[in-house]
């Protein structure tokens, strides 16, 4: 007798022994108590880890826990979901890097709100796919009206639309896949006498020295040439030098260059900082260039009290915003949002089989028609979810604490003689460095003892930080993603940074410790 036929008139009972037959394992009526047993377990482990850690990391390492996960027979089901669970424990909950703790301040990955959380929960379960109406219903009509919110939020008029998205790499591309063809199209209408081959090799985007690698990566997949990216030197708070960028433009008119775009950034991933968004659109408009904002990091001022840093964005062509980043969503939740939705006609391409011109014609809304992803999550259930809940106020809320609590910690940084800071943060990013015995020690010895200290705190499990490269020179960074991280705990991990890096010296002044380590 199968599985679902021993529990046919008992539901209740559905896990008394362990299902045996693939379709035992499907997700439908039958097999709703099966469903609500193994999800249930899963929760209570997670919930169980979370409430028991007391450190982000276990400074597990890859050679470690590698044979462990290698050795697993894939050929050979362990049969139901407990022994599996059982066995991820092992593999996966026990090691797993914990964002939500408040001593996490390495990358930007934030906590995530437990109404994100349900939206994701029934998201996966119902399984929509957001390319087609007759795949998702009403789950179209909630991306569109987030799309819709979002675009309000940042300024943009009835004319504007977008798609979600993987995240910023995805978004960044679309944006500049969207530049490269508005700027062909006035190429040709300009330059007749140019062919396609020629007007790429002149096409160019402007962005900052420290924006995101993304811009680079997408000129490549796009075809530019390798000099299509120009870097704009930023001023000492490591904001885009307009001046600088008007030079630019300038040169590239004078050498019949192509500006397809000006990448502005709202929230450097190193550096959190902001460039000077009303100097660089007055420039766009002045020289008819595309701009775009990078705010995957910055977005959440859109919901914040500091509304008025991303003021001038509304005078973008695209933004890119990663609710994933700070507006505390699960990955991936992400979009990219135009001010024109013509321009998305770039990547609109019907297929007879799903989404055929008939039905763009009776205005069926299929937002495959907007995006370079066919197949897609309902990752737009979570922000939904969040703020039906919560509300914008509320998640808003969340982000100005964690920027509040980088000032603090960019004070004390300031007072500490045992460290320099590069700048005072805009948003939530501290990058500074470890100083032995002030200026007097060599820059490659600071080198050094900073990555040491880094590498020592991750084995410890004891804190998680970043590094970076500033002229040069390695830097370490907080990132500050969790408003539950104190100053305190700052305080902390600058004081065990500072341990870890003085042992590393002790050691290199006495050789015979250095060789026994």
């Amino acid at each position: 007798m199968t599985f679902l036929a021993q529990h046919a008139e008992d539901p209740s009972q559905a896990l008394a022994s362990v299902p045996t037959e693939a379709k035992d394992h499907l997700l439908n009526d039958a097999t709703v108590q099966y469903y609500r047993d193994a999800v249930r377990d899963g929760v209570d482990r997670v919930a169980a880890k979370l409430a028991a850690t007391d450190r982000p990391f276990t400074g597990m390492t890859a050679d470690r826990l590698g044979p462990s996960v290698r050795g697993i027979d894939l050929e050979s089901p362990l049969g139901d979901a407990t022994a599996a669970l059982d066995e991820l424990e092992d593999i996966y909950l026990r090691d797993a890097v914990y964002f939500h703790h408040p001593r996490y301040l390495a990358h930007l990955n934030c906590p995530v709100v437990i109404p994100a959380v349900v939206g994701e929960a029934v998201l996966s379960a119902v399984n929509s796919s957001l390319d087609t109406w007759d795949q998702s219903a009403g789950g179209t009509l909630i991306e569109q009206r987030l799309i819709e919110w979002t675009a309000g939020r940042i300024g943009f008029g009835d004319s504007a639309d977008g798609v979600f998205t993987s995240g910023g790499t995805q978004s960044n591309l679309q944006a500049m896949l969207l530049a490269r063809d508005e700027a062909r199209l006035i190429a040709r209408e300009q330059h007749p006498h140019l062919d396609d081959t020629e007007i790429r090799t002149r096409l160019r985007i402007l962005t900052s020295e420290v924006s995101h690698f993304s811009i680079e990566k997408a000129a490549t997949l796009l075809g530019l040439t390798p000099e299509a990216v120009i870097a704009i030197p930023v001023d000492d708070g490591k904001r885009m030098r307009a001046d600088a960028l008007e030079k630019e433009l300038t040169r590239c008119a004078e050498e019949g260059l192509i500006p397809m775009a000006v990448v502005a950034t709202a929230g450097t991933t190193d550096f959190g900082s902001i460039d000077p968004l009303p100097e660089v659109a007055a420039l766009c408009a002045r020289e008819g260039v595309w701009m775009h904002v990078d705010a995957a990091y910055g977005c959440g001022l859109l919901i914040s009290q500091r509304r008025s840093y991303l003021d001038g964005i509304e005078n973008a062509d695209s933004v890119t915003v990663d609710y994933h980043k700070s507006f505390f969503q699960p990955v991936s939740s992400s979009a990219v949002i135009v001010r024109d939705r013509a321009t998305l006609r770039h990547v609109t391409y019907h297929a007879d089989y799903l989404n055929p011109e008939r039905m763009a014609r009776k205005r069926i809304p299929n937002q495959v028609d907007k995006s370079l992803q066919t197949t897609r999550r309902f990752d737009a259930l979570k922000l939904w979810m969040t703020l039906r809940i919560m509300g914008a106020d509320q998640l808003g809320a969340l982000f100005d604490d964690v920027v509040d609590r980088a000032d603090d910690g960019w004070k004390l940084l300031d007072t500490d003689d045992r460290y320099e800071v590069v700048t005072r943060p805009q948003l939530s990013t501290l990058v500074f460095r470890y100083l032995p015995e002030g200026d007097a020690t060599d820059p490659e010895t600071a080198d050094r003892v900073n990555l040491y200290a880094r590498e020592a705190l991750a084995a410890s499990g004891e804190a998680v930080i970043a590094s970076t490269v500033v002229d040069g020179r390695h830097y370490l960074k907080f990132t500050l993603l969790n408003p539950e991280t104190t100053l305190g705990d700052i305080a902390t991990v600058l004081d065990l940074i500072a341990e870890h890096a003085g042992s590393r010296l002790a050691r290199e002044a006495t050789p015979e410790l250095t060789s026994a380590h």
